[in-house]
């Protein structure tokens, strides 16, 4: 994924549009890498990819005076985002910078903890961008990362998984498959052992993933912001709207009036330098 994949107008856009939502429905999995993360008095933590700014901000929150907190990502745009956030919660232990996890901007051993929520799928050279990692971190410090598991889990298979089954000669290029590369037992474990990390733990987790709107929002906001799939959504023909229609009804299956509700299978990853 480039910088520019992340940064459109269109996803820029919709995160705006819907960023209420898009907190929402991301909670449950930052609070699942907050936990995992073993948050204690004074650290200095550092969040790559940290998008509009989580889990930073609520490690942030949890720090305090009594750490600090550095949230990195390689697009401009939802750093903006970030920085507002951390103003509306008052948080002063926290900073934000475009940053390129390949080519991480620190000395070595600066940080008692670096996480990821949703990045390391993503990154172009995961070894490198795992040996960053393990660069920045500090002898003993340690390293949390939260991905998808399986695509085969309702989230995807009412969206995604309808759109493939209506265009059967649709296949999902390599870069939308890279989202799921975690989702085989000790697939992370692996990465991270070849990138110089120790006493690594790893297990599936099922966590809430509740939109608190309509399907028809949360079908547009998937649409714009799930960069990685834009290839097979693009290749939806414009007329045919009963893809869409299919997509909406399986959504509404879903939907008690106020949300739409989904159990979320994450893998949650940790280990030491």
């Amino acid at each position: 994924m480039t910088d520019s994949s992340w940064d459109t107008f269109a996803r820029v856009n919709a995160g705006e549009r819907y960023r209420a939502q898009s907190a929402a429905i991301g909670s449950q999995v930052t609070k699942a890498i907050v936990e995992e993360a073993r948050i204690t008095p004074g650290l200095r933590a550092l969040d790559v990819a940290c998008g509009s700014g989580e889990p930073a901000i609520s490690i942030a929150d949890l720090l305090r005076d009594s750490g600090q907190v550095v949230g990195a990502d390689i697009s401009a745009q939802p750093l903006q985002v970030a920085r507002e956030r951390a103003r509306n919660r008052k948080l002063s232990n926290v900073e934000f910078l475009q940053a390129d996890v390949h080519q991480l901007p620190f000395p070595d051993g600066s940080f008692d903890l670096v996480v990821s929520r949703f990045g390391v799928m993503f990154f172009s050279d995961l070894p490198r961008a795992l040996r960053e990692m393990h660069r920045v971190l500090r002898p003993g410090g340690r390293t949390s990362h939260l991905a998808w598991a399986s695509m085969h889990q309702p989230y995807f298979e009412t969206t995604i998984g309808v759109v493939l089954k209506l265009l059967p000669e649709v296949k999902l290029p390599a870069s939308s498959r890279a989202m799921f590369q975690f989702g085989e037992p000790g697939a992370l474990t692996a990465r991270l052992q070849e990138a110089g990390f120790q006493d690594i733990e790893e297990r599936v987790v099922e966590v809430p993933w509740n939109w608190p709107g309509t399907p028809e929002e949360l079908w547009a906001y998937f649409r714009e912001v799930t960069i990685p799939l834009k290839p097979v959504l693009q290749a939806i023909p414009a007329e045919r709207q009963d893809i869409h229609h299919a997509v909406l009804e399986a959504l509404r299956g879903r939907y008690d009036g106020q949300r739409v509700k989904f159990d979320a299978a994450v893998v949650l990853a940790s280990g030491r330098r």
